[in-house]
This record gives structure tokens, C-alpha cells and sequence, in this order.
């Protein structure tokens, strides 16, 4: 069995090594040094409902690691919540984290020659981040999910985070008593586990599991069940197996896993932060993988699955009729899925989904059957235009209307918007336009959740668009399109429109287009100076000198 340390120390010529001196200090005995040593990447955290479930999964991970033979070493990981952050400059942060998560897991396990890594996470970019790391470094390593929430309740509506922001919107124009917002606001988040909508966490753990690097069901688990904890004990005997097989994380993150995951995505109506992060994690594997392959696949595949934010269900009931391997089985037999593809477990997905039944059960209405999907297309959309050459990203899924043309109301950064919305300054027909939010401008592209769940509470959501060069949570839904690249802060088209400009946003054409003559266009952009940094030290500093486009992931290597 592979042991890095071990074979570290044989090769620099000195099998007796102050090496192990320190590892004796943290429990290693003389049979321990053969035995593989697997890292446990825990996000623990009391600071939130999403990450302070994770330390009794750390624990069980730990003792089941140990019982097939392993040294588990664990280390800390860090993370922010977007839920806590949304709507402030904090939340310029979130994204850096996910680079912050990538580094830190690999500076751990490379400096200490890990032999595999467990990752354990539960709030957004954990998930990319770890996934990132992992394929970074291509030592054997599994994912494993903190899972889901519970759904809060108030007067018999199920509730989650997302309840609470569209209640801001509610309440502020009068839609919505004092007694339901401070009901809504104090039972949102019944217990612990990641926001229960398809939202970003949901979505990315669904999508590893698709992709082969976590385990059948156990995406969509809530983290409070015995199933999580048990789920997380069998993740780590399937390491251990991977580690003496010596399967690695690039042997099953391919082009085909990743269309894998992206019609998945697709088939659960995911969030749009996942084109985001799977371009960075396709990055990270080497692997060709576009935005111009998401809207191929978008255009096969339909939405199955009738899950909030723009849903009737949240992700427990999504667990209860069946989860991924239910739509992974639909889209296998339906030859919208690579069966062939290697999972961690040493199957092939195809494998894993043979005692799936081929149809969802009877009695519910959360996944639909292939025959009679939600959507006849996948929800997430690449638009392109002038304003948007390198492209953007629409989430078309709950509108009745997937087109708008009206004036731009111009705001240059996500607070300005926001007052004004809350302002009653917004009109219907109105295309709001929140820029210099990029990767590089915000820096960090902070998530649009306040504003648009304002919208939404406000009754605006189906008649005013939004565009920014900034992203969207996965809670949000409306006319909304996110990640407009060129960004504001590097002169893309953005940053020339001007209050009152006709914008046409059509997901069916997937055309955004600012309605002024190219001439104009060329007169505005010989007078239009680059901002100055927001930030000069620093983190944030740091990450918007190196940072990418959107339409290449934002990546920072």
C-alpha cells in the first residue's frame, strides 16, 4: 500500500528519520508507518448552520478510517457563508474563499505527503474549492458532503434561507404583516446542514456525486440524519480501497464525467454558480470544458426535477423520491449520460445505477417522469451579445417570459441597486444593470441575492430584468443574467451603457444586446477611464491582480 511519507524518507537515504519522531507525538506507533496516512480536510465551523454540523461527521470519518487500516490526520479548512455576508462588503470574500479552500487543502496534504484526503464540507465554495484541490493534486480522495437542511415552517409553507431575503422584499412594500416576516425570519433555519433549495451547495454535491467523486445518495442527505454520518464511515473504507487500488481523481474526473455532472445539473434545475466552479474545477483536471459545452448540453437535456428557489420542493423531499441516482438512471437510459465513466468506488456509474428503477416512484411529483419533464430544455442558458461577448449566464427556469427589451437603470455597485429597489425606484419594463461586481472590479463577485429576492418580494421578479458582471446565488430566480464577461473593470460593454439605453435580454435567441449604434459604442469607450482599486492590500488585493475571466471560471492559476 502506498505510503508517501515512507517512501519520502526511504528515498532521501534514511529509513530512521526526525520524521517520525513528530509523528509519534500525535500517536503514530512502529506498525502505524506502513500504513497509509489519509488526510481528513474538515470545514468545520460554528459559524454557521451549513459547517457546524461537520466535526461528529469529521469524528466518524476518523474511526472508520482507522478501522480499514488507515492513519487519518485531520486538519482545518475555512469558509464563509454566503448567507451571512450576502448584501455586504464581506461577501467579496466568498468567492476568494473558494480559491483560499483549494490552496489550503493542497498546501496540507502536499507538504505532508499525504497518501489520500478526505474532504468535508457543506457551504458553497467548499465544494468547489476542495474538488479543485483534489484534482490539483490527483492523490486518491473522495468527497463528502455535510449535507442538506431541514425546511423550516411557518403556517404550513415549507421555508429556507432564501424565504428569508424574498421576505425583505415582501415586507418593505407593505406585501407581507410584521408577524409573518419575524415568523419567516425565526424559522427559516430549523436546523443544522446546507441551504435546503437546489441551491449552490445542493447543486455541487449533487453534481460530485454524478461526476463519480462521492458516494451513490449521499449528496442530498440531511446533515442531522444517522444516514449522513454513516454515509461519511463508508466514504472512508471506499478511500482506503481507492488508495491501495491506487484510483485517481483525474482517472475519474474526465470530459465525460463532467458532461456527467452537467446534465445532472441541468436535469435539477441547479444553480447558475455551478458553470462558475465546474469551469474551474475542468481547469484544475486539465480538461477542455467551455461554456459553449454547457448550452450543448443545455439544449439535450430537460429540467426533471421541480425544486426551489424557483420550485414547489426543497431537498430532503428531492431525497425521499429517489435523489441523483433516480435522475442519473432516467438520463442513462434516455443515452444522456456516459455509463462508462469510473466512480471513486471502482465501479463505473453505469455500475452504481443497475438496481435503480428506471422510473421515479409513483405518488410524487418532485422528480418527473422523462416523458413529461418540467422543462423540454436544461434551465441555464449562455447568452452572448455586445454586451457580453465573451458571454453570460441566464437561469430561465419559473419565468413566463424569457425575454425583456427596456431601459437600463445603471447602478456601479450592489448597494446603490439594492436602495434603490427598496426605494420603490424600480419600475416594470426596467433592465437593471449592477456593474464593476466582476472577478477583478468587486473584486471577488459578490452574489446579487438581496437585490433580486427584493425584486422577487416586491412582485418585480417576472417584469424587470437584471444583468450584472457579478454572480447570483443559487437561491435566486427571475429575469436575471449574471456573469457578463468582459467585466466592467477590464472596459467590457458594460461599462459603457448609460441610464435610459434600450437592453434586449432573449434566452431563446441567448442574445444580450445593448440597443446603441456601434459608433456610439466606440465614442464611449475612447472616453472611459479605468476605475481605480477598491482594494490596494491584502487578500482581495491579491486575488484581483491574478484572477481570470468569468467565462474561463475566474481562476487564479
Amino acid at each position: 500500500m502506498p505510503n508517501n511519507l515512507r517512501s519520502r524518507i526511504i528515498t532521501q537515504g534514511v529509513e530512521r528519520s526526525p520524521n517520525r519522531a513528530m509523528l509519534r507525538a500525535v500517536g503514530f506507533r512502529d506498525e502505524d508507518f506502513d500504513k497509509p496516512i489519509v488526510g481528513i480536510a474538515n470545514g468545520h465551523s460554528t459559524m454557521n448552520p451549513c459547517n457546524a454540523g461537520l466535526q461528529p461527521l469529521a469524528l466518524r470519518a476518523e474511526a472508520a478510517l482507522k478501522e480499514a487500516g488507515a492513519m487519518p490526520q485531520m486538519f482545518g479548512v475555512p469558509t464563509v457563508t454566503d448567507g451571512i455576508s450576502m448584501g455586504t462588503e464581506g461577501m467579496k470574500y466568498s468567492l476568494v474563499s473558494r480559491e483560499v479552500i483549494a490552496d489550503a487543502i493542497e498546501t496540507a496534504v502536499q507538504s505532508q505527503f499525504m497518501d489520500g484526503v478526505l474532504v468535508l464540507g457543506a457551504c458553497d465554495k467548499n465544494m468547489p474549492g476542495g474538488m479543485m484541490a483534489i484534482l490539483r493534486m490527483n492523490v486518491p480522495a473522495i468527497y463528502c458532503y455535510g449535507g442538506t437542511i431541514k425546511p423550516g415552517k411557518w403556517k404550513g409553507q415549507d421555508l429556507t434561507i432564501v424565504s428569508a431575503f424574498e421576505a425583505v422584499g415582501a415586507y418593505t412594500h407593505g406585501k407581507m404583516s410584521e408577524e409573518d416576516f419575524v415568523g419567516v425570519e425565526k424559522n427559516a433555519c430549523p436546523t443544522f446542514g446546507a441551504c435546503g433549495g437546489m441551491y449552490t451547495a445542493n447543486t455541487m454535491s449533487s453534481a460530485f456525486e454524478a461526476l463519480g467523486m462521492s458516494l451513490p445518495y449521499s449528496s442530498t442527505m440531511a446533515n442531522p440524519d444517522p444516514e449522513k454520518a454513516d454515509s461519511v464511515a463508508e466514504s472512508a473504507r471506499v478511500l482506503v480501497e481507492a488508495i491501495k487500488k491506487q484510483i485517481l481523481p483525474r482517472q475519474i474526473v474526465t470530459r465525460e464525467s463532467i458532461e456527467n455532472a452537467v446534465a445532472l445539473i441541468m436535469a435539477v434545475g441547479g444553480s447558475t454558480n455551478a458553470v462558475l466552479h465546474f469551469l474551474a474545477i475542468a481547469h484544475a483536471a486539465e480538461v477542455e470544458w467551455t461554456l459553449d459545452d454547457f448550452e450543448r448540453v443545455r439544449q439535450k437535456v430537460p429540467v426533471l426535477c421541480d425544486l426551489k428557489p424557483s420550485g414547489r420542493y426543497v431537498t430532503t423531499q428531492f431525497h425521499q423520491a429517489g435523489g441523483v441516482p433516480q435522475v442519473l438512471k432516467m438520463l442513462l437510459n434516455a443515452g444522456l449520460l456516459h455509463g462508462d465513466c469510473l466512480t471513486v468506488t471502482g465501479k463505473t456509474i453505469g455500475e452504481l445505477l443497475e438496481r435503480v428503477p428506471d422510473r421515479p416512484p409513483a405518488g410524487q411529483d418532485v422528480i418527473r417522469p422523462f416523458d413529461n419533464p418540467l422543462y423540454p430544455q436544461g434551465h441555464l442558458a449562455i447568452l452572448k451579445g455586445n454586451l457580453a461577448t465573451e458571454g453570460c449566464v441566464a437561469k430561465i427556469t419559473g419565468l413566463k417570459k424569457t425575454s425583456i427589451t427596456g431601459p437600463a437603470r445603471v447602478f456601479d455597485s450592489e448597494p446603490e441597486a439594492m436602495a434603490a429597489i427598496v426605494g420603490g425606484k424600480i419600475r416594470p419594463g426596467d433592465v437593471i444593470v449592477i456593474r464593476y461586481e466582476g472577478p477583478k472590479g468587486g473584486p471577488g463577485m459578490r452574489e446579487m441575492l438581496s437585490p433580486t429576492s427584493a425584486l422577487i418580494g416586491a412582485g418585480l421578479g417576472e417584469s424587470v430584468g437584471l444583468i450584472t458582471d457579478g454572480r447570483f446565488s443559487g437561491g435566486t430566480w427571475g429575469m436575471v443574467v449574471g456573469h457578463v464577461a468582459p467585466e466592467a473593470a477590464v472596459g467590457g460593454t458594460i461599462a459603457l451603457v448609460e441610464e435610459g439605453d434600450s437592453i434586449t435580454i432573449d434566452a431563446e435567441r441567448r442574445l444580450i444586446q445593448l440597443n446603441v449604434p456601434d459608433e456610439e459604442l466606440e465614442q464611449r469607450r475612447s472616453r472611459w477611464q479605468p476605475p481605480k482599486p477598491r482594494y490596494t492590500r491584502g487578500v482581495l488585493a491579491k486575488y484581483a491582480k491574478l484572477v481570470s475571466s468569468a467565462s474561463r471560471g475566474a481562476v487564479t492559476d
